[in-house]
């Protein structure tokens, strides 16, 4: 990769109800035809999704994921010459479309699957163990594949969806077990938690739900996700973060997490993608629906290229491609 290039993940859903695209490439003529558009106009990896996954989207099975994805996947393979990354976070579709040819995995939940997701929300017990980062991680590593990890910890598009409840699951999945019975306590002076460093860890990760304090939850909660992937064996090289725009975030913490993007990148240390493609951020922003939020996109690449990310995933790849172009012409001098 060129050192201070942004390359474009150009997106293909081949889902029904995906927020933007939804139903346009169910038919896999349609799919290799805006494959084949993609790469011609500067597209360097195509992303395929199966299960979308915006707000109040219901999961499917992965028999029902692997099915609409894997044709797909081995059509790209034996019609292009170009990487292709699998958006989903279940280890069993990870693997059968590796096997039919994709080279990356876009994971979502950033291989914390199943920190988040607990029986007790009434998730399958089946699914939380199928699903968690430990089987990705062992999928990921057997393939030699790239992974980007992105950022969600399940707290909600709202501030008002975070009540004492999520909150103490949130700092479980966290590693604050002991510490959950009495959340009000970390809410102590500085001189007591520093001399409690666990308590100090579990302060901070209780007052990082607070919407100016996001930075901070995004760069921890990527680092979780490295610390998972390397300790499973995924080489350093291997790894893509993805700050995890429209994902338990409110308007205010999207907005912020774009706009201290340079902070998130350089805190981390890992190539950084940035996922904002016609999402309700812009939408709320800009009052349009998403086949119209193609300039609000265009100044999150801009950023994006500004804060020193190595990739951004959307859906026009052609004037994004372009705005990459002139940014770095003007950035390089």
């Amino acid at each position: 990769m060129n050192g201070s290039h942004t390359y474009i993940m150009g997106i293909l859903n081949v889902t029904p109800d995906s927020f933007s695209d939804g139903g346009s490439y169910i038919d896999v003529d349609n799919a290799l035809r805006h494959v084949e558009e993609m790469i011609n106009e500067g597209a360097d990896i195509i992303d395929i999704g199966g299960e979308s996954t915006r707000p109040g989207h219901v999961q499917i099975s992965e028999e029902e994921e692997i099915k609409r994805v894997t044709e797909v996947i081995r059509l790209v393979r034996g019609n292009f010459d170009i990487p292709i990354s699998i958006d989903t976070y279940k280890a069993p579709v990870a693997r059968t479309a590796l096997e039919a040819g994709a080279d990356i995995i876009n994971d979502i939940w950033g291989l914390q699957y199943d920190l988040y997701n607990r029986e007790e929300d009434g998730v399958d017990a089946d699914k939380i163990e199928r699903y968690s980062g430990q089987k990705m991680a062992e999928v990921v590593k057997e393939y030699k594949a790239p992974i980007v990890m992105m950022h969600n910890d399940n707290l909600g598009r709202s501030v008002e969806e975070r009540d004492e409840e999520r909150i103490a699951k949130f700092l479980r999945a966290n590693g604050c077990v002991d510490k959950v019975s009495a959340i009000k306590t970390y809410i102590v002076d500085a001189e007591n938690m520093l001399g409690d460093l666990s308590s100090y860890h579990a302060s901070r990760l209780y007052h990082s739900v607070e919407e100016d304090k996001v930075v901070d939850r995004v760069i921890t909660g990527l680092l979780n996700s490295v610390k998972i992937a390397t300790e499973a064996g995924i080489p350093e090289d291997m790894i893509i973060v993805d700050p995890g725009i429209g994902f338990a975030k409110t308007q205010t913490e999207n907005i912020l997490t774009v706009k201290y993007l340079k902070k998130i990148v350089e805190s981390v240390g890992f190539p950084m993608l940035l996922a904002t493609s016609r999402k309700s951020m812009i939408g709320s922003v800009l009052e349009l629906p998403p086949d119209q939020r193609e300039e609000g996109t265009i100044v999150t690449t801009v950023m994006a290229v500004q804060a020193g990310c190595k990739f951004v995933r959307v859906h026009d790849v052609e004037k994004n491609a372009r705005t990459i172009k002139m940014t770095e012409a003007i950035l390089s001098l």
